[in-house]
């Protein structure tokens, strides 16, 4: 995915209903319609839940449910990069607390928050697939596996521009 993941534009739902209408056809059409929104706004309003709800002739609760229990979609825009780190078992057992403290620490960033500079958003999820390379984390999509501190912390400088 690269660089760009952060890119938001404002709501606008003349826009999201034109994106509901494209995809409102597909069987299981919900995830489709939710990816399609958070590619064109950044993230998904809370705005657009019942937009969905009613185009899809389901729940407001429904729509919600979907969009709260997916760790890719945001209710808020992203930095211009993301870091999802793992916090599963395997992940837990080789290391992650470390690395997670390691942020809070010293680059002064939690889960769920965003850089002052915009530049990186921190994400905690469970479980990525990737337990043989514990710990791991997804930068902008992208699996980093093996993360130590030393490597976090160049990938945070590089991320939040003080490297070339």
């Amino acid at each position: 995915m690269g660089q760009g993941m952060g890119a938001s534009a404002p709501f606008d739902e003349g826009r999201a209903l034109e994106i509901i209408a494209g995809l409102a056809h597909l069987e299981g059409a919900m995830l489709p319609i939710l990816h399609a929104l958070q590619d064109a706004f950044g993230y998904l309003d809370q705005r657009i839940v019942p937009v969905v709800a009613q185009a899809l002739n389901v729940s407001k609760a429904e729509v919600h449910g979907v969009v709260s229990f997916y760790h890719d979609f945001r209710d808020v825009p992203a930095g211009r990069h993301v870091l999802q780190i793992c916090r599963a078992e395997s992940c837990q057992a080789m290391g992650c607390e470390a690395l997670v403290q390691r942020l809070r620490m010293a680059h002064r960033l939690e889960s769920g928050q965003t850089s002052a500079n915009g530049a990186l958003t921190v994400k905690n999820v469970y479980c990525l697939g990737h337990c043989a390379l514990s710990p791991t984390a997804l930068l902008d999509g992208e699996p980093i596996g093996r993360l130590d501190e030393a490597r976090l912390d160049a990938l945070v400088l590089d991320m939040m521009g003080a490297r070339a």
